[in-house]
């Protein structure tokens, strides 16, 4: 035998042991790989337990499958690719790709039974070297585990943003919208939710929309201060039991010993979100022959307990340059009237400059009537989530506010050193109770005047969770204005906070995670499209032929020795 070829048969041996031996290594050993400079595809410690509470089959059907604009493409590609990863680390996780709108013949029913499910579609427009189309994506995905089924939203909606824009938001929140679904269907409900009532707080249709959001992840119930007259320490051993209360919108005054009520709750550990309207007004009464309303400062004697907690809510209103569009009758056209789109200056639209997790990478969301938020020093961390805009400035109380406002002019200089007034703050640390070294307004033998390490979020409008109604008086989507047809962030805010408040698995970091997207610029591409296609296609291919005759001439002329 020849030496090249036992050279070669030794050579053959040893790939083949090598192999076997990385083989068995490999069913003994789990590990992967992720080469991307952000690390996009390493699921963080909390997906990872996530994962791990998936005892059954779990499966989870994608929408997007098929003929797909190139973003969405992308957004298929990165969706895949994550959830690959999430199988490798659970054989029971498993998903297939579905394309609505293949078979002609099944696709309405399939669409009807989508949009019931609330899987609305997006209509976009593609553009492709000028020639612009329409196409309709369904950027849905659905989660079914132990006969639970939950939606799953893969495209985030951005005010004011392009597609592409959109599409790589979508992206940054992948890992934890896909972690969140996961968790919610298949992670027993632990933690309890108390809406307050008693004190003219919103009604239940107008929260509809929040209450249903809530109840996916956690327990809810309705609780009433009204027991407290009767019997304060039952009905404050009754709130103990409840890990989170939200106050929206009270307009009636609070009694002494319903605060303490409220007071005992936080300093036993129970987590608040306050949602106040400090100034009374509302856009419903401005719809009337006048177009005009009093705002005047709204007293719920609450001041006392917020100023010791470390906070301030001025009965003052908010005026921002950017503030939302309202559309107004202007006149008549023959028989039709005219509408005639303007800024509303005291409906503050608010992006968030904060990156904390609970703002971090959101849209814009919509107050209403709100008041700027003084923060005091007592030892409390407060972190300011949500602020107006530069342009922005105070209006005192009481005040005639009026639809003609939305004609007036300004300058700059108006808001000179006046803008960036806080619109929601989260306070985190030991408080200290509102009745420290006072007359307690009842008995209370379990008092506890300094508390717990603690949360709690206060935002400066109470009309923030409030969803509008259609003209069947149901509920809409809750940051959607049916008279602009813009879909604000306000739920996602909403939720953001109530899982920052009550998470305890981290779930809330996952949104923290940066990916990095490199796009192509598109204008740059069309004008030199043939030199960009010689460039991604036919360079590879020149680089493999010339491969290809080197490495023939180099072994033509080695073995023909």
């Amino acid at each position: 035998m020849k030496a090249s070829t036992k050279q070669n048969l030794k050579t053959l041996g040893i790939t083949i042991f090598v192999l076997v031996v990385l083989n068995v290594l490999g069913t003994l050993f789990f590990q992967r790989f992720d080469l991307t400079k952000d690390k996009r595809y390493t699921l963080s410690s909390t997906s990872l337990g996530i994962v791990k509470q998936v005892e059954n089959p779990l499966s989870i059907k994608i929408y997007m499958a098929g003929d797909l604009p190139a973003d969405f493409k992308r957004l298929q590609q990165e969706t895949k690719q994550l959830l690959e990863e999430f199988q490798a680390y659970n054989k029971n996780i498993v998903f297939e790709f579905v394309d609505p709108l293949e078979n002609e013949e099944e696709s309405d029913e399939l669409t009807k039974s989508l949009f019931k499910k609330g899987l609305t579609p997006v209509n976009i427009t593609v553009d492709d070297k000028g020639k612009q189309s329409q196409a309709m994506v369904f950027p849905w995905a659905i989660a079914v585990y132990n006969g639970k089924e939950v939606n799953i939203p893969l495209l985030k909606n951005i005010m004011g943003a392009s597609t592409t824009q959109k599409v790589m938001g979508s992206i940054q929140h992948l890992e934890y919208s896909i972690a969140d679904a996961i968790n919610k269907i298949t992670k027993n409900k632990q933690k309890k939710v108390a809406i307050i009532r008693g004190n003219g707080e919103l009604k239940e249709i107008h929260v509809a929309k929040m209450l249903l959001q809530i109840r996916e992840s956690y327990f809810i119930g309705p609780f009433t201060l009204d027991s407290v007259a009767k019997d304060p320490n039952g009905t404050l051993n009754a709130l103990k039991k409840y890990d989170l209360a939200i106050i929206s919108k009270p307009t009636e005054k609070f009694t002494d010993e319903e605060k303490e009520v409220l007071d005992q709750f936080i300093m036993n550990g129970g987590k608040t979100i306050w949602l106040i309207d400090q100034v009374a007004a509302d856009m419903d009464s401005l719809y009337n022959d006048m177009g005009a309303t009093l705002a005047y400062p709204r007293d719920l004697n609450l001041n006392d307990m917020f100023f010791k907690y470390g906070f301030r809510i001025n009965p003052d209103l908010i005026k921002d340059e950017q503030g939302s569009p309202i559309k107004l009758a202007t006149g008549e056209q023959g028989s039709a009237t005219q509408y005639q789109d303007f800024v509303w200056k005291f409906a503050p639209q608010v992006y968030p400059a904060s990156q904390h997790p609970i703002v971090k990478n959101l849209g814009g969301i919509k107050f209403d009537f709100a008041s700027p938020i003084d923060t005091l020093k007592n030892g409390i961390k407060k972190t300011v989530l949500l602020q107006s805009s530069q342009y922005s400035k105070t209006i005192g109380s009481p005040v005639e506010i009026n639809l003609n406002m939305v004609t007036e002019k300004s300058t700059p200089e108006e808001y000179l050193n006046k803008g960036n007034l806080p619109l929601a703050v989260l306070l985190e640390g030991s408080f200290h109770s509102a009745f420290e070294n006072r007359v307690l307004p009842f008995k209370d033998n379990y008092f506890t005047a300094k508390g717990k390490p603690n949360k709690m979020i206060v935002i400066a409008d109470g009309d923030l969770a409030r969803n509008q109604l259609d003209k069947n008086r149901m509920p809409v989507e809750l940051g959607y204005d049916q008279r602009t047809g813009n879909l604000y962030d306000n739920k996602d805010f909403i939720m953001n906070c109530i899982n920052y408040l009550l998470d305890d698995t981290g779930l809330i970091n996952i949104r923290s995670k940066d990916v990095e997207l490199p796009l192509l610029d598109k204008e740059k591409v069309y004008e030199s499209y043939t030199m960009t296609q010689f460039i991604t296609i036919g360079v590879p291919i020149l680089i493999l032929l010339v491969f290809g005759l080197v490495f023939t001439f180099i072994r033509k002329r080695r073995y023909s020795k």
